[in-house]
């Protein structure tokens, strides 16, 4: 990716979520796995709840937007791959539809967010629209809004 000015060591670590972004294949795959390592440790250690996750994310959003917008600046490319602190985010979302935790609901959540972001279902694809870095991350919430809601729904059914 082509770097056209210098953005912030900050904003730069963040929108690739510490370099998961950088990998050569897959990066929005990589980014979610890099959500879900930092999630199961909050899980395990600091007894966070889906509750927890849904203020998280609504506390995470707005410094993503403007990592976001630091990288689309320096790079000129409206929806840069190395911006993944979305995928982070949006599995966030996802596990805040959690009815508990264990390595299934882990599994199924990273496996329901990347379904639902790569296919992004109407409206979530419409999100995409929106100007700068509110478009590239809001798409991702949208789309762990339906994961989370399948996740609900599935753990309603005692399905994992």
């Amino acid at each position: 990716m082509k770097v056209k000015k210098a953005t912030s060591p900050l904003s730069f670590a963040l929108a690739t979520w510490f370099g998961c972004g950088l990998s050569p294949k897959a990066p929005g795959t990589v980014g979610t796995l890099g959500g879900l390592i930092v999630a199961i440790p909050l899980i395990t250690y600091a007894n966070f709840t889906p509750w927890h996750f849904i203020l998280l994310t609504a506390v995470v959003t707005p410094i993503g937007i403007w990592a976001a917008n630091k990288t689309i600046e320096s790079t000129g490319n409206q929806d840069p791959q190395i911006v993944v602190i979305d995928e982070v985010l949006g599995l966030w979302l996802t596990l805040a539809g959690a009815a508990r935790f264990n390595w299934q609901s882990f599994l199924l959540a990273f496996a329901l967010f990347r379904i639902f972001d790569i296919t992004k279902p109407w409206p979530v694809r419409n999100l995409e629209k929106l100007h700068g870095g509110t478009g590239v991350i809001v798409d991702d919430l949208g789309a762990g809004i339906y994961a989370a809601v399948v996740m609900a729904l599935a753990g309603w059914f005692n399905l994992y």
